[in-house]
């Protein structure tokens, strides 16, 4: 029999953060539709199912920024090293510098907010100051937030990873943010999706957390959001 839903303590919120993509922003779906793009532009890439391509990518990606975290590679090794990396694995002699470029300007052209993300931001951002804290390149991130100016403009606080030279989870990290947030660690309300950098990385801050993520998900015993039109009733908005 499972325990009582973990509830938040709203009266101790003073500064409310979100995470970008995925939380916000579908960087999913974005990262799938230029990877699509991708696989049509190059001819090379047809060879393989488009799920192959996919997961194949997903692979590369999750170690490429592990490696960037741990300061073992570089930016350009980030940017163009997962697709140095996907074309070595494909067994293909592909330009992985070219590809980087077509796969970022495809990205960019599939930036879509969530369905209820915004108006959800507005609905807080009337009760509550709040900000937005994403790992990630600057150049990127700010192309996103300047993409939805009616949402950016409510963030008073932005906080990116490689401006302050750190990536989620690190301590450092939410230090900057709750420092820029001007209010105490335990007065902070973090939403995103990913256990290790949002969940554990805000929790081991001492913020209070909700997990964006499906209903069914196996995780973190913390208050969840499984889709924004939840808010009303996890935010009392």
């Amino acid at each position: 029999m499972s325990g009582p839903e973990p509830v938040l303590d709203l009266d101790a919120v003073r500064f409310v953060y979100f995470d970008l993509d995925d939380t916000l922003l579908d960087h999913r779906a974005a990262q799938d539709a230029a990877l699509a793009d991708l696989r049509d532009d190059l001819r090379a890439l047809g060879a393989f199912s488009l799920a192959h391509v996919r997961s194949s990518y997903a692979a590369v990606n999750r170690v490429v920024w592990q490696e960037y975290a741990a300061g073992t590679r570089d930016k350009e090794g980030t940017r163009s090293g997962r697709f140095a990396l996907l074309f070595e694995n494909l067994g293909l002699e592909e330009d992985p510098v070219l590809a980087a470029d077509r796969y970022l300007e495809a990205y960019a052209d599939h930036w879509v907010l969530l369905d209820g993300a915004s108006e959800a931001v507005s609905l807080i951002a009337g009760k509550w100051p709040v900000g937005v804290l994403t790992n990630g390149f600057a150049e990127a991130q700010r192309a996103k937030l300047a993409r939805f100016p009616d949402l950016t403009a409510q963030f008073e606080s932005v906080v990116i990873s490689e401006e302050e030279g750190v990536l989620k989870p690190h301590p450092k990290l939410f230090r900057i943010a709750s420092q820029k947030a001007g209010t105490d660690p335990g007065a902070i309300l973090y939403v995103g999706d990913s256990i290790s950098s949002d969940v554990e990385g805000g929790l081991n801050a001492g913020w209070q957390v909700v997990w964006f993520t499906a209903a069914d998900a196996q995780g973190p015993d913390v208050p969840r959001l499984c889709d924004w039109t939840a808010v009303h009733a996890l935010f009392g908005v």
